[in-house]
């Protein structure tokens, strides 16, 4: 939970380097939260439409800058520039080519973004 919690933080803050372990724990509890709030939008009645629930595309939206926030510095962590983000819109293989990234280990020592943050 300390790895969510240091993401909205810093939820505005693309400088620096972030740890895998920070971005997929993230990710890990977007998930979570993201499927409980569908379930009580489903059980509620909190449809607009068949499948888009009012509290999960709340939560979606209030999500998304912290999400890239964190994608740029664990980018920043493998010595990457967070522009390197919009590969992601290359169809098929941007995705595949950001997951091979962000499953990369931190870069050793300093990097042009800044100290590792595994404190090594």
């Amino acid at each position: 939970m300390n790895w969510y919690i240091k993401v909205w933080k810093n939820a505005l803050n693309f400088n620096g380097r972030a740890q895998r372990s920070e971005y997929w724990f993230f990710y890990l509890f977007n998930i979570i939260i993201s499927f409980c709030l569908g379930f009580v939008d489903g059980v509620a009645g909190l449809q607009v439409m068949e499948s888009i629930g009012i509290l999960s595309t709340l939560y979606s939206f209030a999500v998304i800058i912290p999400a890239i926030a964190c994608g740029v510095r664990r980018l920043h962590d493998i010595g990457k520039s967070g522009w390197m983000m919009f590969i992601a819109l290359i169809p098929c293989i941007g995705g595949l080519l950001l997951l091979f990234w962000f499953v990369q280990d931190s870069q050793p020592g300093n990097n042009q973004y800044g100290p590792n943050p595994k404190g090594q």
